[in-house]
């Protein structure tokens, strides 16, 4: 006589679900694979099997890591995962320098580099060098308001290139140039 969960389920004769010769297919693959779940068997297939192993993220109705993802949002992990969150910040404030310290300043001096908290700036005379030489202390305190505080310590004004007077052979070291040029 057939169990009571067979008849619910509508199972064929006791017979057909224990014949060694029936493939199972249906409800009887259904109660392999509970039983082989209630014993403990996770693996349901062979080592080949395409299914994952256990302990592994398996897609579903939640969001996971897998999911895809707006372009930013990639980028904005990348950039935190690898540790570039300041150099991308500093860079920025590059990009951003004339509404940082203002167009006129800007249009006199520029950013050249930055490490370790030293901004190195490069100005085009020795005018503006001095300006900003005296206006350092406000450049970095907007600078760290931007960047997060401390992240510039100190501010290196560079002057213009001047031109080397050192031409052939006869050249004096330490010499103070063609002196008649200036007048």
């Amino acid at each position: 006589m057939p169990d009571r969960d067979e008849e619910a389920l509508g199972a064929g004769t006791p017979a057909e679900a224990h014949d060694p010769s029936h493939e199972p297919t249906g409800l009887e693959a259904a109660r392999a694979v509970a039983a082989r779940y209630q014993s403990g068997q996770k693996r349901l297939r062979s080592s080949g099997s395409s299914r994952p192993a256990r302990g592994t993220q398996v897609s579903g109705a939640h969001p996971d890591g897998r999911d895809p993802a707006l372009l930013g949002t990639a980028v904005d992990k990348l950039v935190n995962d690898s540790g570039w969150a300041t150099d991308v910040a500093v860079r920025g404030v590059f990009a951003r320098w004339p509404t940082i310290v203002g167009d006129e300043v800007a249009v006199h001096c520029s950013p050249r580099s930055f490490d370790e908290g030293k901004l190195v700036v490069h100005t085009d005379s020795t005018a503006w060098a001095t300006q900003l030489t005296l206006l350092a202390p406000t450049v970095v305190r907007r600078l760290n308001e931007e960047l997060g505080h401390g992240t510039v310590a100190q501010i290196v004004v560079q002057g213009p290139d001047t031109l080397s007077w050192r031409r052939g052979r006869r050249s004096v070291r330490d010499g103070r140039g063609p002196r008649d040029t200036y007048g």
